[in-house]
C-alpha cells in the first residue's frame, strides 16, 4: 500500500487530536496560572526569615530516612519560576500540571549535607514549611503531597487553585525543589559512599550511585530544563511531536512509569536527536508524525543505547581516558545512560533493564502498527488503552500492607526499600519462570495523593505491588516438567535444589538422562494455572508471604465454564474419536445409491468453542452396549450436526421441496445401512436423522451438489441465488466451521476465550441478538489483528479485549473484516467496502434502521448476511455495547484493585433484571440442564402478575422408576434436542407478533426479560375492547398461560409507552 494513502487520513486525524489535547494558552488560562504562581510566591513571602526549622515538623519522616543534623534557619528561595512542559508550550491534556521550580537557598545547607539523607530531610522540611503557609492562602483550594517519579524520599507539593476553569479542569501546580550548585559534584561521584550505614562488609563502604544520582538530579534540574527549552522554543513541529509521544506513552501504563519513561525524558531524547549530539536525525523540514516515527525508530533500534547517549559533539578520540572509564562505569551501574559527560549525572538513572526492554518492544509494535494498520494505525497508536490487564497474559497483586520484611534493613539506603523489593521479586520470577516468560514487569506505585508524608514512610505500602507476565509461547507456559541440571553437575544441582526445595526431584528421562526437575501436575483443562502454581510456590518459599497476600488473576472466571465436577471440554477427545469412527463408517457405506464423498462436523463442540460440549450419555450407544447409569442421568441429549456430501449425480430433482424430500430419503437409507452394518441406533424425523454412537447423538445433514458448485465457484457470483436456503445455510456453516477449526489449531487459547465470551453474551440475555458464530468471529479478530498487542495467551486478557472490542469499535462507520486464511484479495476488500457503504446509505435518514448494525465480513460472507443481517439491530447493539463497556471497566478494576471475594467476579455474569419492562421467571428444575444455571434469579420489585406450578410431565434427570426397565425401554425416555425455553420463546413470538422483544439466556438461564415494542399513536386502536386486550397485566397473564408448567412467576416493572 502506498504510504501517501496511509498518511493522508492519518495526518487529518492527528490534526484533530492535537486540537483536542494541546493546551490553549488563552488569556483566561495564563491568568489562572500566573495568579496561582503569584499566590504561591506571596505565601512563601509571608514565611518569617530565619524561622527555626527542626525535625519536629516531621519527626517520623526524618527518622524513617535515617537522617541526622537536619536543623536550619528558613531562608527565602533564590528563585521561583515556571519550568517543564508549560514553559515550552507542550502540555498535553487532560493532565494540566504546571511545574514550578523553587531553588533551595544555600544558607539552609551545610557543606556535608549530601551525607546520610540530610539533604532529603531538609528538602522535605523546607516543603513542610511552605505547605503550612500555602494552606492559609485564600487563593489556594488544597495542597497535597506527591513524589518525584515515585521516589518517596523526594516528595513534592501539588497545589490546586481556588478558582477553576472549565477549559482546564483539575489544573494544578507542582512545586519542585531544585538544588543548583548546592554541593560539590566530585563528592557525588558514582563510586563514593554517601550513606555511611551501607557497607559491603564490616569495613568496606558500599558505593551509592542511586542515592548520589538522586541529589545530582535536583542540582541539574534547572540546567537540563533550560537545555530542553532552548531546543523546543520556536519549533512548532517538534513541540507537537512531543505532545503526540506523550499521548502515545500515557496509553501504555507499563512504560509511562517511574522506572521507564516520562514526559521529561521523552523531551530529552528528542532534544538529543535534534542536535549535533544525535546527528540531527530530527530536522526542521519534518512534520510532527515524521518526528514521532524517527524518535520511536531510534528508541527501538539504535545501537547507541549500548554505549549511552551523551550530549557532546566531540568524537571518542577527544575523550580523555578518565572520561571513557567514567562512561564504562555508568554502563555497568545503569541499564540506560543519557548524560552530559561533564555533568557526571545520568538522566535515566531510574530506568530499569526490564522497563527499557518493554519500551523498545512497545516502540517496535507501534512502528508495526504504522505500517500494517488502517489509517496508519491512528486508533492503535493514540486511542487504544494498553494497560496491565489487557497487555499481560497473567497479572498478579501482592498485598504487602504491614509486611515489615520489605523495610527490615531500613526504608532508604542507596535505593529505597520498595525498589529493592521489586528487583528481588523480578529476579525470583525470572529465575523460576525461565523461558516460559517473555516479559515480567514488577511495579509498586507507592505515593498517593491521600498520603500524609509527615507521618513517615511506612504508609507507602498501601498500594499493592503489581506484576505483569507475558508468556513466550503457550507450549512453554503449559509445560508440565521443567528439566534442571544433570545429576553429574553437583554444584548446579545443589543450587537447583536450594532454589526449588521440596519441588525438586531427580528423574530419569526417556533418553536415559538423569537430571533434576520440577513437575507441575495438572489436568489438561487446568494447564493455564501452571504459571500460577509456580509463582505462588516461589513467593511463599522465598519471601515468606502468606497465600492471602497473593492474588493471581488466572482462573477467577473458570466457574462460568464448569459443568458438574469439572470442565466438560475434557470430553472433547472422546467426541472427536467417536466422530472419526462415524466418518469412516459413512465413507464405507456401499448399499446406498450415491456414496458419501465427505463428512464435516458443524457443531461448535468439534472446534472447542462450545461453552458446554456434551458429555457422553450412557444411553446414546450401539444396540449391544449395556448402559451404566449414574444417579443423575440426564433425560436430554444435545445433537451434534454433521454435514454430508454425496457423489455427483444428474438425477436430482430441480424443485427445492423435492430436493429436501430426496435428502430425507437418502438420510433414512444411510441410517438403515448404519443399523444393518454396525448395529448403530438411528432415529428419524422428516427433517433429521440422529445417529447414536459412543455416548453422542450425531445429527446428519446433506449438502446438495448445488452447494458443491457454489464451493467450486463454477457458475459465477449469481450461484448463491439458485441455492435453496437450507443448502446456503449448510454451505456457510461448513465454511465457517472449517475456518474456525483451523484458527483454533493455531491458537489453543482461542477456544477458552470464545467460551467465556459466549457465556457472557448469554448470561446478560443477549442470546437472541448475537449468534455464537458472530461471537467466534469477534474473538477471531482479536487473534488475527492483535496490534497494538501481541496475540492473547490467557483467557482473561483475551476476554477483556473481547469486551473492549465490542464496546469501543466504531460499528456505525466501520466494517469488521475477519480474514482467517488471508483469502481476501484487493477486489474482495473493495466488494466488502461497497457492501458496507450500501448498508449505511440510509444512516443519515434513520440511524435506527441500519442493517446489519454490526457488519461482520468474511471470505465466505462479504455482505454480512450470514450471522448479523437482522440482529443485533441498532438498539440491541447499543445495549450490547453499554453492557460490554460496563463489564470491561469492572474486569479492569478487579484485576488492578484489591477485591479478592468471588462475588465481585461473579458480577461480570450477573445481569440486572430491573432493566426490563417485565420479567418472566422459569422453573429451574424444568430446564433441560439445570446444572448449567449460574445464579438463580429472584425478583423483589415490580408488580407480581402471574404465578404457576411446575409441570410433572418433564424431569431433567431420569427418575428411579425409569431406571428399572431394560435398555430399549430406557432409551425411549431419552429426549434429543429438547429445549423447552426455545419452544416457549417460539410460542410467544407466534402468539404476540411485534408486541414485545424477548431477551433470554440460551445456555441455561431461568429468567426472560421483556421489553414492550413501542407502537405508533397514529395506529393506536380506539375501541375499548382492543384497549382491554392490550392491558399489560392481561398480556402477561396470557404469557403465563402459554408457558403453563414452565413459567414460575411474572413481574411487571414498566407499562408500555406510546411513540408519536
Amino acid at each position: 500500500m502506498d504510504s501517501d494513502t496511509i498518511m493522508e487520513p492519518m495526518d487529518l486525524k492527528v490534526r484533530e487530536l492535537l486540537k483536542e489535547v494541546q493546551l490553549d494558552y488563552s488569556s483566561a488560562t495564563t491568568k489562572l496560572v500566573d495568579d496561582t504562581v503569584s499566590a504561591i510566591k506571596q505565601a512563601i513571602d509571608t514565611i518569617p526569615e530565619d524561622l527555626k526549622v527542626t525535625a519536629d515538623f516531621a519527626p517520623q519522616f526524618v527518622r524513617d530516612i535515617g537522617a541526622d543534623k537536619v536543623e536550619f534557619n528558613f531562608k527565602k528561595p533564590k528563585l521561583v519560576e515556571i519550568g517543564g512542559s508549560y514553559s515550552i508550550r507542550c502540555v498535553a491534556k487532560p493532565d494540566v500540571c504546571i511545574d514550578l521550580f523553587v531553588r533551595l537557598p544555600k544558607e539552609c545547607f551545610h557543606e556535608k549535607d549530601y551525607l546520610n539523607h540530610r539533604y532529603h530531610a531538609k528538602r522535605f522540611l523546607y516543603l513542610c514549611i511552605i505547605k503550612k503557609y500555602l494552606n492559609s492562602s485564600s487563593f489556594i483550594r488544597k495542597v497535597e503531597w506527591s513524589s518525584l517519579q515515585n521516589e518517596a524520599r523526594k516528595p513534592l507539593l501539588v497545589v490546586y487553585p481556588a478558582m477553576e476553569l472549565a477549559e482546564v479542569p483539575g489544573l494544578s501546580v507542582r512545586i519542585i525543589p531544585t538544588a543548583t550548585s548546592l554541593f560539590s559534584i566530585l563528592k557525588l561521584n558514582l563510586k563514593r559512599n554517601n550513606v555511611r550505614s551501607l557497607k559491603q562488609d564490616e569495613s568496606t563502604p558500599q558505593a551509592t550511585p542511586k542515592y548520589n544520582s538522586s541529589i545530582l538530579e535536583d542540582m541539574f534540574l534547572e540546567d537540563n530544563a533550560e537545555f530542553v527549552k532552548q531546543t523546543f522554543l520556536g519549533w512548532k513541529e517538534l513541540g507537537e511531536a512531543l505532545i503526540l509521544l506523550k499521548v502515545w506513552a500515557r496509553q501504555r501504563s507499563s512504560i509511562y512509569a517511574y522506572d521507564c519513561l516520562n514526559g521529561f525524558l521523552i523531551s530529552v531524547i528528542m532534544s538529543y536527536l535534534a542536535t549535533d549530539s544525535g546527528r540531527n536525525l530530527i530536522n526542521n523540514s519534518m512534520k510532527p508524525m515524521q518526528i514521532f516515527r524517527v524518535t520511536l525508530d531510534f528508541i527501538a533500534t539504535s545501537k547507541l543505547w549500548n554505549t549511552g547517549l551523551y550530549f557532546k559533539s566531540q568524537s571518542l578520540l577527544n575523550i580523555s581516558k578518565e572520561e571513557l572509564l567514567e562512561r564504562k562505569q555508568y554502563l555497568r551501574l545503569f541499564p540506560v545512560v543519557i548524560s552530559e559527560s561533564l555533568a557526571h549525572f545520568n538522566l535515566a538513572f531510574r530506568i530499569t533493564g526490564g522497563g527499557f526492554l518493554e519500551l523498545q518492544d512497545e516502540a517496535v509494535l507501534t512502528l508495526s502498527c504504522i505500517g500494517k494498520c488502517k489509517d496508519g494505525g491512528f486508533e492503535e497508536l493514540f486511542m487504544t488503552k494498553i494497560d496491565y490487564p489487557a497487555k499481560y497474559d497473567y497479572c498478579m497483586r501482592l498485598n504487602l500492607k504491614g509486611y515489615s520484611d520489605v523495610y527490615a534493613s531500613g526504608f532508604c539506603l542507596d535505593e529505597e526499600c520498595w525498589r529493592s523489593f521489586e528487583q528481588k521479586v523480578h529476579f525470583l520470577l525470572r529465575q523460576g519462570l525461565s523461558d516460559r516468560a517473555k516479559f515480567i514487569r514488577v511495579s509498586w506505585k507507592n505515593a498517593t495523593s491521600e498520603c500524609s508524608v509527615e507521618n513517615g514512610l511506612s504508609i507507602f505500602d498501601r498500594e499493592p505491588l503489581l506484576i505483569g507476565i507475558s508468556v513466550s509461547s503457550l507450549e512453554k507456559a503449559f509445560r508440565v516438567v521443567d528439566v534442571g541440571p544433570n545429576a553429574e553437575h553437583k554444584d548446579e544441582a545443589l543450587k537447583f535444589r536450594k532454589f526449588w526445595g521440596e519441588k525438586a526431584e531427580l528423574r530419569r528421562f526417556k533418553d536415559g538422562m538423569i537430571a533434576e526437575s520440577t513437575v507441575w501436575e495438572s489436568k489438561q483443562w487446568e494447564r493455564h494455572t501452571i504459571i500460577k502454581g509456580i509463582t505462588e510456590y516461589l513467593l511463599l518459599r522465598h519471601l515468606s508471604l502468606s497465600e492471602r497476600n497473593i492474588v493471581h488473576i488466572v482462573d477467577q472466571l473458570d466457574f462460568s465454564l464448569v459443568h458438574g465436577v469439572g470442565d466438560s471440554i475434557s470430553f472433547s477427545g472422546s467426541l472427536l474419536e467417536a466422530f472419526e469412527v462415524l466418518s469412516k463408517r459413512l465413507h464405507l457405506l456401499k448399499d446406498i445409491p450415491l456414496k458419501v464423498s465427505s463428512v464435516q462436523p458443524l457443531d461448535s463442540a468439534f472446534r472447542f468453542t462450545s461453552v458446554f460440549p456434551p458429555e457422553p450419555h450412557p444411553l446414546a450407544n450401539e444396540k449391544s452396549a449395556v448402559p451404566r447409569l449414574n444417579k443423575l442421568t440426564s433425560t436430554c441429549i444435545q445433537p451434534l450436526e454433521v454435514m454430508i456430501q454425496l457423489e455427483g449425480s444428474g438425477n436430482w430433482p430441480m424443485d427445492d421441496v423435492a430436493i429436501e424430500k430426496t435428502k430425507s430419503a437418502f438420510l433414512l437409507r444411510i441410517g438403515e445401512s448404519l443399523q444393518n452394518n454396525w448395529g448403530m441406533i438411528c432415529t428419524a424425523t422428516e427433517e433429521n436423522v440422529d445417529v447414536f454412537m459412543s455416548g453422542y447423538a450425531f445429527r446428519l445433514r446433506i449438502l446438495h451438489e448445488r452447494g458443491l458448485s457454489l464451493l467450486n465457484r463454477q457458475n459465477g457470483s449469481n450461484q448463491l441465488k439458485h441455492i435453496s436456503s437450507v443448502d446456503k445455510e449448510l454451505f456457510t456453516r461448513g465454511q465457517h466451521s472449517s475456518m474456525i477449526n483451523g484458527l483454533q489449531g493455531c491458537y489453543p487459547i482461542y477456544g477458552p476465550v470464545v467460551r467465556l465470551a459466549k457465556r457472557w453474551v448469554a448470561s446478560h440475555l443477549f442470546s437472541s441478538c448475537l449468534v455464537e458464530e458472530a461471537v467466534e468471529l469477534l474473538v477471531a479478530y482479536l487473534f488475527l489483528k492483535p496490534l497494538p498487542f501481541y496475540v492473547p495467551c490467557s483467557r482473561i486478557s483475551g476476554f477483556l479485549r473481547f469486551l473492549r472490542l465490542l464496546s469501543e469499535y466504531d460499528w456505525n462507520f466501520s466494517a469488521l473484516v475477519v480474514d482467517i486464511n488471508s483469502d481476501l484479495s484487493p477486489s474482495d476488500e473493495k466488494e466488502i467496502n461497497e457492501n458496507f457503504t450500501s448498508s449505511r446509505k440510509g444512516y443519515e435518514e434513520n440511524a435506527q434502521n441500519v442493517n446489519p448494525a454490526m457488519f461482520l465480513a468474511t471470505a465466505y460472507d462479504k455482505a454480512s448476511e450470514a450471522w448479523t443481517r437482522f440482529s443485533p439491530n441498532s438498539s440491541e447493539l447499543r445495549r450490547l455495547v453499554a453492557y460490554a463497556r460496563s463489564s470491561a471497566n469492572l474486569l479492569t478494576k478487579l484485576i488492578l484493585g484489591g477485591h479478592i471475594d468471588s462475588y465481585r467476579w461473579e458480577c461480570l455474569f450477573r445481569t440486572p433484571l430491573n432493566n426490563y419492562d417485565a420479567v418472566i421467571l422459569l422453573h429451574r428444575e424444568k430446564m433441560p440442564y439445570p446444572q448449567r444455571l449460574l445464579f438463580p434469579s429472584e425478583m423483589n420489585q415490580g408488580k407480581h402478575v402471574a404465578e404457576g406450578n411446575a409441570s410433572k410431565a418433564f424431569h431433567p434427570f431420569l427418575l428411579p422408576e425409569h431406571m428399572k426397565g431394560n435398555s430399549p425401554d430406557l432409551k425411549d425416555n431419552l429426549l434429543v434436542d429438547f429445549d423447552p425455553l426455545r419452544c416457549f420463546i417460539g410460542d410467544l413470538e407466534e402468539e404476540f407478533p411485534n408486541a414485545f422483544k424477548l431477551w433470554y439466556d440460551s445456555l441455561g438461564g431461568d429468567a426472560i426479560g421483556m421489553m414492550w415494542e413501542r407502537s405508533s399513536s397514529k395506529k393506536r386502536e380506539r375501541s375499548e375492547e382492543n384497549e382491554e386486550e392490550k392491558d399489560p397485566v392481561n398480556v402477561l397473564k396470557t404469557v403465563g398461560e402459554v408457558g403453563k408448567g414452565f413459567v414460575r412467576s411474572i413481574y411487571l416493572l414498566k407499562s408500555p409507552r406510546l411513540r408519536n
